[in-house]
């Protein structure tokens, strides 16, 4: 969870982009399915001379900026000497480095593993290396930088405690005294070691309890399925409850890197997604625009088709398309939002389609102390209450700063 203190500024542009053709090559070059992606590659090839005057610098770039450099490099490597040696030479070391990053990975998933079940905890790990290896049949063909695992909240002092003695640490300390508070109001606890910063991610919700989707964690335990990871079955979200996930965290990140696009877009090639249950769970949620957005830019960027039962309903969702539009335009063009700063917290207040939800998120953002206010007042239990003026007090001096 970040504190107030923490924010990279406001709304602001970043170098992550070149020219059009630039971002038509890293668009076409991440399509995880590799006939596609040189098919695309192809055809833009036809239409012009492109692959010439490419600044292949700048698609390397782009392509670590939003994840894909392992899936770009896979699907250039076939196109011969229409890459220059120096630009795939460059793709292949951070492809080596991201198989060697992945393998470690793997490692440290299996050991903490093995340790949680010792003890009697069920865990669900998700994203990097396990949504790469069950969904894009490769362990290291999508950029994974740690690992996430879903826990029951209860959980979280043990597999604390059980970590340390592989050297994790909590980047954030939890004061012992607030650590209930800490789970009731955040949603993670990211975790350093000898090996590197935000290694390993617990999370028992999907968000910080202020952006007011309150998802049912036990019935996404429930329904987790097994899949295997380097020949060893692990637990991971069902397929429709990863797209709801996905689609969430990309939201609260603005859609800003295309990996999360090309994650949702390998969802959506499994079959028989059950879409009543995912429509119904996202009304339920409130997060019926979130996941039309999440289709119209998956659909935009990677050419993958809006799943016929939804495909009426999200085609007419002329809000959810107004976003879609305005966010496509500035993901192409590397503007970012800064967290924690008062247009980023009107765009999610924004971005729910009903009344009730933004009154939750206006509230429990005002209302919901956390780690940047217990850093910066020391109060006894008994006076715990008195943080929510803190909280208040911060926020006004935050926003107030612009």
């Amino acid at each position: 969870m970040k504190n107030l203190h923490e924010s990279s500024g406001p709304e602001r542009a970043e170098p992550v982009r070149g020219s059009r053709c630039e971002w038509q090559i890293l668009l076409a070059a991440s399509a995880p399915d590799g006939n596609e992606s040189r098919g695309k590659i192809e055809r833009l090839r036809a239409q012009a001379d492109w692959l010439r005057q490419i600044d292949w610098n700048e698609v390397l770039r782009l392509a670590e900026h939003h994840g894909t450099s392992s899936l770009v490099y896979r699907n250039l490597s076939v196109l011969g000497d229409a890459v220059p040696d120096e630009a795939l030479a460059a793709f292949h070391r951070r492809d080596e480095r991201n198989l060697h990053k992945s393998l470690f990975l793997a490692r440290e998933l299996f050991r903490i593993l093995d340790c949680v079940d010792s003890l009697g905890i069920e865990v669900v790990p998700y994203k990097g290396i396990v949504m790469s290896e069950a969904y894009y049949g490769d362990m290291a063909l999508r950029q994974s930088g740690d690992l996430d695992l879903f826990i029951r909240g209860c959980d979280l002092k043990r597999i604390r405690m059980a970590v340390a003695e592989f050297g994790y640490t909590p980047r954030v300390p939890i004061p012992e005294n607030a650590e209930q508070d800490f789970i009731a109001s955040g949603y993670e606890c990211t975790f350093d070691s000898p090996a590197g910063k935000n290694l390993l991610e617990l999370q028992w919700a999907l968000q910080p309890r202020f952006y007011a989707v309150d998802y049912e964690m036990e019935g996404l335990f429930d329904r987790a399925v097994n899949t295997s990871i380097a020949g060893r079955s692990v637990k991971t979200p069902s397929a429709e409850d990863l797209l709801l996930v996905l689609s969430v965290h990309a939201a609260k990140h603005v859609w800003g890197r295309l990996i999360w696009l090309c994650d949702i877009a390998q969802i959506l090639k499994r079959e028989n997604l059950n879409w009543d249950w995912v429509v119904a769970q996202a009304k339920e949620l409130g997060i019926e625009r979130i996941l039309h957005i999440t289709l119209l830019l998956t659909n935009r960027f990677l050419a993958t088709a809006i799943p016929e039962p939804v495909e009426g309903e999200v085609q007419e969702d002329g809000v959810a398309g107004f976003f879609a539009n305005e966010i496509a335009r500035k993901v192409e063009a590397g503007v970012t939002y800064g967290e924690l700063q008062l247009s980023y917290f009107r765009l999610m207040m924004r971005l729910r389609e009903r009344r009730r939800d933004r009154l939750r998120f206006l509230t429990r953002l005002t209302f919901t102390p956390g780690p940047g206010e217990w850093d910066v007042v020391h109060l006894p239990k008994v006076l715990f209450p008195l943080y929510r003026v803190v909280r208040l007090a911060r926020l006004a001096a935050r926003f107030a700063r612009g």
